[in-house]
């Protein structure tokens, strides 16, 4: 268990940070944040990304020990394209150069990419050997980042994470379990979805936030990690299975604004080298994760 360290979390207000912020607490660490809300939260500066300067002066402050960079700009529907880049992809570099100058000392830098970078891929279990295939502006932005950042290499202990779908108690009903569990939790008669024949691989978020913290712990310098459940499910599987929580069937309409026309049809992640890296870990079966949402306070 570490002591006394240092962490600084970027996206610390955001729906991962929080969990990742009582992982580190649990382990020890000292947990600084940034992001761009407001928030009363103790060692918290609310720095926007693109401020260079800013970045600077809050590293130089921290001094951290591990960095764990989380923030970023995350696709829905009607995201701003020119964003994805400017942050995801720009903002990372910001952030990167702002460490190598301001926290020399630094052990092990997190960046958490996304399993978007396969895109449609023919293969049927992606591991971190399968080649890039991005199918949207998001994605792209996530490879740019990653492609970028190995230019640091040389110069900062950097591990690259690419956790495929996740969710859990207070992500946002802009993304899709959220918006399921939330027309159940209200006793909602229908929902409009787009495509249901989606296959997509459902982590518990709490299990995300412990492979952060133990990566950050080992330190495997240099790798790219899946983040996954090594499970697939269709969103009509999900419907089902929340009205079996639920007690009710929900009538499903299908939306064709809903249906993206670069969307991923089918993801699903081995979590082989993560394991064989951390060793134990342990991932609620999408059933429990399901319950725990169900059954959580309306936000």
């Amino acid at each position: 268990m570490a002591t006394n360290k240092r962490a600084l979390v970027t996206g610390l207000t955001g729906f991962t940070g929080r969990y990742v912020e009582a992982e580190l607490v649990a382990a020890g660490f000292e947990v600084y944040g940034i992001g761009e809300r407001s928030s009363c939260l103790p060692r918290y500066t609310q720095v926007n990304l693109t401020d260079r300067s800013a970045l600077h002066r809050v590293v130089a402050a921290c001094q951290p020990d591990v960095v764990l960079h989380l923030a970023g700009v995350a696709f829905v529907v009607k995201a701003d394209v020119d964003a994805f880049y400017q942050v995801n992809t720009l903002g990372t570099h910001n952030l990167l150069d702002a460490i190598a100058t301001e926290a020399p000392k630094v052990g092990c830098v997190l960046l958490a990419s996304s399993a978007n970078i396969y895109g449609n891929s023919k293969q049927g279990v992606l591991d971190e050997s399968t080649l890039p295939n991005p199918a949207n502006d998001y994605a792209v932005s996530k490879l740019a980042m990653e492609n970028m950042a190995r230019l640091w290499f040389d110069r900062l202990p950097i591990i690259i994470t690419r956790p495929f779908n996740y969710t859990g108690v207070g992500q946002s009903e802009a993304f899709l379990l959220p918006k399921i569990i939330g027309h159940f939790q209200r006793k909602a008669s229908t929902i409009e979805l787009g495509n249901c024949d989606v296959f997509l691989d459902f982590s518990d978020v709490r299990a995300v936030a412990n492979a952060y913290r133990q990566l950050v712990e080992v330190r495997p310098i240099g790798k790219v990690i899946n983040i996954c459940s090594g499970k697939s499910h269709s969103l009509q599987e999900v419907v089902e299975r929340v009205g079996k929580i639920a007690g009710y069937a929900i009538q499903v309409k299908v939306n064709p604004s809903f249906v993206r026309k670069n969307e991923v049809r089918s993801l699903l992640g081995s979590a082989e080298l993560l394991r064989s890296i951390i060793g134990s870990w342990n991932i609620p079966p999408l059933n429990d994760t399901l319950e725990w949402m169900y059954h959580s306070p309306l936000p």
